[in-house]
């Protein structure tokens, strides 16, 4: 199987809920319509962040959601269309430096 070039072909999406039932049922959608084959949810962490001129803090769930370049547009209406942030962080990160077995892996368990 050609797995192409990892350093354009896969991605790791990075977003943070406010509880972890949100982080569970973004993460299960996902995976569900393989659009990622992995989301690992780490938390809870505490965020600071200046929101509507204020400084806030929360604790907050990071999701790690792999998948292919191709599906970040599909990828990101998915969490916007199920995240109950005004504003949900959405950001991807080339994954480089890893096995061909995962990026196989990767690969047999999104959608093409």
């Amino acid at each position: 199987m050609d797995i192409g070039d990892p350093m354009t072909d896969f991605i790791e999406v990075r977003t943070t809920t406010s509880t972890r039932v949100d982080a569970e049922s973004i993460a299960g959608i996902l995976v569900d319509s393989k659009l990622a084959p992995c989301v690992q949810i780490i938390g809870p962490m505490r965020s600071i962040y200046r929101w509507k001129d204020e400084v806030e803090q929360e604790d907050e769930y990071l999701l790690l959601i792999k998948t292919r370049s191709a599906l970040f547009p599909d990828v990101r209406m998915t969490i916007e269309e199920n995240h109950p942030y005004e504003v949900p962080e959405i950001i991807s990160i080339p994954i480089t430096g890893t096995s061909s077995p995962y990026l196989n892996w990767m690969e047999r368990n999104t959608v093409p």
